[in-house]
């Protein structure tokens, strides 16, 4: 008789194809959908299949978002702009950055000048042919003195961008940069279509795998498949809509109910008893994404290091991996530098909760007690909140009383973040300690969320981002995150794995997900399919 063991072992032989596997699987008393996943767990990959709409419940809509790279911020303008755009670079499933647009690149022997070549023919979604033009016009978007952008620090050491013919991008820069293929992939870094005099059209245009039908800020978008998308055996749905679902239960149920195929960020607290659901897929990424307590260090008392840190160890980091994160994470140490992440000094002695510690330094500080507000939500991830009380009933052991402040949540990354001086951030991950640390750390940096600006930690960065010698670069980030962790105003309790769902039905290439963002770095719509299973 044959048992699934022998079905396993003929498909590692390639003695049977995923449709007979399937088959044979439910005849053995499998579900279709428990077959399907047991075909993808011995890598019976089937070709990809046109057709059907996939539906996507996010978190983080706000009626503030808007298609203009230049403004984003929260998860679902950055999983939008991947279903209708693409960028010179991406990370692929093995982590590293690989082609999207530019289909090579080279950089000059000190890292001093990034070439970018574009693959030739590829069209907006309104038929113009990319260029180089409008790759050099998209970019100078998020820079100049005026810019706003989140992604202008990384580009801050740009001197010169150069069309050198129309698939041809130079990248000139004040020092060198050994990061700036990673660079490319931030999801700012959006191509567009330029009128050809510095003018970008922000209306939805682009040349990703999905034309975008509409968009209702906080509530929906509606796509349906670019016929003439670039990239072979991708983009494979004929629709793709994506909705905004602020409560985590919520989107569970529709994910369980059949109202979505995929969901971002499932509740700890229920993810064990949604993977139950034979209906049901959860994956779970370990990434660099974390949460922080953003301190303004230059706003009374947060101007007083002393008091930083009475916070920082008032902090009970494994408390809030193990209750809140129910163990789907690792803590921190004040530093946003992942042990996922290239050059993480796991020398650091690591920060844990020590409310006699925190009181030594409010005295140092001159103080008895600390009473101060913190803004939150669950906006930033779910259960923030009730981290957020925990972090309160912890901290009174040290003396200090926090005033947690439930914030709204339509418009918390417009009127919360960087605007209330200890608030409750979120940062999804990022592929190298230059791209993090440039982006929030810097001094000037837009995105600087504590206002720290360190003479040192800003020399570092330069210097760290043009070394070429590997083991140089690790000692110059390691004393960047001893700085950060023991000078700046963030609190980095822990780093949280990506948790998300969708059903059995949806095939992934065999590659594996990708750990920058979740959904498969927010590439899902571009990299899965309908299995032929379920047609």
């Amino acid at each position: 008789m044959t048992t699934l063991e022998q079905l396993k072992l003929a498909a590692l032989d390639g003695r049977i194809n995923r449709r007979d596997f399937v088959k044979q699987s439910t005849a053995l008393g499998l579900t279709v959908a428990a077959a399907g996943t047991l075909a993808n767990s011995v890598a019976l990959a089937e070709e990809p299949q046109k057709g059907g709409n996939y539906r996507v419940a996010l978190d983080d809509g706000n009626t503030t978002d808007s298609i203009d790279p230049a403004t984003y911020e929260g998860s679902f303008q950055i999983g939008q702009a991947r279903v209708f755009g693409n960028y010179l670079t991406e990370i692929t499933p093995d982590n590293v950055a690989g082609p999207d647009l530019a289909e090579s690149w080279e950089a000059n022997a000190d890292a001093t000048s990034w070439t970018f070549n574009l693959t030739k023919g590829v069209e907006f979604h309104n038929g113009k042919t990319v260029t180089a033009t409008d790759v050099v016009d998209s970019l100078n978007h998020h820079r100049g003195p005026d810019s706003t952008s989140g992604g202008s620090a990384l580009l801050a050491n740009i001197t010169d961008l150069v069309a050198v013919d129309a698939n041809t991008v130079r990248i000139d820069l004040e020092s060198g940069s050994a990061d700036m293929p990673y660079v490319m992939t931030d999801y700012h870094m959006l191509v567009l279509p330029s009128d050809g005099e510095g003018n970008l059209d922000v209306s939805g245009i682009g040349t990703g795998p999905y034309v975008l039908d509409s968009f209702e800020p906080g509530i929906e978008s509606i796509f349906h498949r670019n016929p003439n998308y670039f990239k072979e055996g991708k983009a494979n749905f004929e629709s793709v809509e994506y909705h905004a679902v602020a409560d985590a239960n919520a989107r569970e149920s529709g994910l369980v109910t059949g109202q979505f195929d995929s969901i971002i960020s499932v509740d700890t607290k229920t993810v064990d008893f949604l993977a139950q659901n034979p209906g049901v897929r959860v994956d779970e990424v370990a990434s660099g994404a974390h949460a922080t307590l953003a301190m303004h260090i230059d706003v009374a008392p947060f101007d007083d290091n002393n008091v930083r840190m009475a916070l920082k160890y008032g902090m009970d980091r494994q408390g809030a991996v193990d209750v809140v994160l129910r163990g789907h994470g690792t803590i921190g140490n004040d530093h946003p530098v992942a042990p996922t992440m290239p050059y993480y000094d796991a020398d650091q002695e690591q920060r844990m909760y020590d409310p006699d510690k925190a009181m030594w330094y409010l005295k140092q500080s001159g103080l008895d007690s600390l009473a101060v507000k913190f803004s939150t939500s669950d906006v930033p991830f779910p259960g923030g909140v009730d981290f957020s009380v925990l972090y309160q009933e912890k901290a009174k052991a040290a003396g200090i009383e926090l005033d947690v402040v439930r914030e709204s949540a339509d418009g918390y990354w417009s009127n919360v973040w960087l605007v209330q001086p200890f608030s409750l951030v979120a940062w999804g991950a990022r592929p190298t300690p230059d791209m993090i640390l440039s982006l929030a750390y810097a001094g000037g940096a837009a995105w600087n969320e504590t206002h720290l600006d360190n003479a040192r930690l800003n020399e570092i960065l330069v210097e760290a981002r043009a070394e070429l010698d590997d083991a140089k670069r690790a000692e110059m980030y390691a004393e960047a995150q001893m700085i950060v962790s023991n000078e700046g105003g963030t609190i980095v309790p822990f780093f949280t794995n990506y948790l998300f769902a969708s059903t059995p039905n949806l095939v992934r290439a065999s590659e594996g997900l990708s750990g920058d963002w979740t959904l498969d770095g927010y590439r899902s719509a571009e990299r899965w399919w309908y299995s032929a299973d379920s047609a």
